[in-house]
């Protein structure tokens, strides 16, 4: 599954450390390389976190919905040997970073990207994602909802954190159609938006729901939470302990730094 190239600056050059508009930078301790744009939208902690909660066996499909420049589909791809990796990207030049990053990171023979908006179900099936044939689907969705909070005069940073109910509910209808029963969603969002979560998982006949809160510090709320559910499955919601990201001092916990610099997989990725 060779990366797929966009039409937008393909052969171009235009996407190149080189040029100050886009930078190379080292996740999972330099296990990847990332090509990145300066400005913009810019992968953090978020997409580790999301790879590190997402099941994946050899010979599977998985699907990142709103991948960017493919931070979290190319370190699920790098934790699982075998698993096979689609990027889907609405910006045509994010979408082109994606697939570079597969190629420069030796991953290109099973991780391709695609230029396509997650709720246009024809751009995805001519892309090859049809109904009822991926294994796992992982997404950041965008969640800030438009008029609760100040926004970055950027364009792609703005697209890439707006998103209301309305808007979580149609990747969760995608990522409904694309699974086959059986098949897992996963996906990291605020956790003040958790009621919205669960409500449009029930709506789309997801069911054995484990969730996993994500702390920044001790005693303080959460502030993410993981989620993962299962299509078209039955069986009670799991709440699992708390992951810290820091301690007190504001150091990274035993367990976040073997996720976020090691690779290491979080709990809900073996259930």
């Amino acid at each position: 599954m060779p990366a797929e190239r966009s039409a937008t600056d393909a052969g171009t050059g235009a996407i190149d450390a080189r040029t100050g508009e886009w930078t190379e930078d080292a996740v999972l301790n330099g296990r990847l390389r990332l090509l990145q744009p300066r400005r913009g939208h810019r992968f953090g902690h978020d997409a580790i976190l999301l790879a590190a909660s997402t099941p994946g066996s050899d010979g599977e499909r998985a699907v990142e919905l709103g991948a960017g420049v493919g931070a979290a589909g190319l370190a699920l791809a790098r934790r699982v040997p075998g698993l096979l990796v689609i990027l889907v990207e609405i910006d045509p030049a994010l979408a082109e970073a994606a697939g570079r990053n597969a190629t420069q990171n030796g991953l290109s023979d099973r991780v391709r990207a695609v230029a396509a908006d997650v709720g246009d179900s024809r751009t995805l099936a001519a892309a090859g994602l049809l109904p009822g044939t991926i294994d796992r689907v992982l997404a950041n969705p965008p969640f800030h909802a438009p008029g609760r909070h100040s926004h970055s005069p950027d364009p792609g940073r703005r697209s890439a954190h707006l998103g209301d109910d309305d808007l979580l509910a149609v990747w969760c209808a995608t990522a409904a159609r694309l699974l086959r029963p059986g098949g897992t969603f996963s996906l990291i969002y605020p956790a003040d938006r958790l009621g919205a979560v669960l409500a449009v998982l029930s709506e789309k006949r997801f069911g054995s729901v484990a969730i996993l809160p994500v702390h920044g510090k001790p005693d303080a709320p959460a502030v993410r939470v993981l989620v993962r559910a299962t299509r078209s499955a039955r069986g009670p919601l799991a709440l699992l302990p708390a992951l810290q990201l820091a301690d007190a001092d504001g150091r990274p916990t035993a367990e976040t730094d073997a996720v976020l610099r090691e690779g290491s997989a979080l709990p809900l990725a073996g259930l």
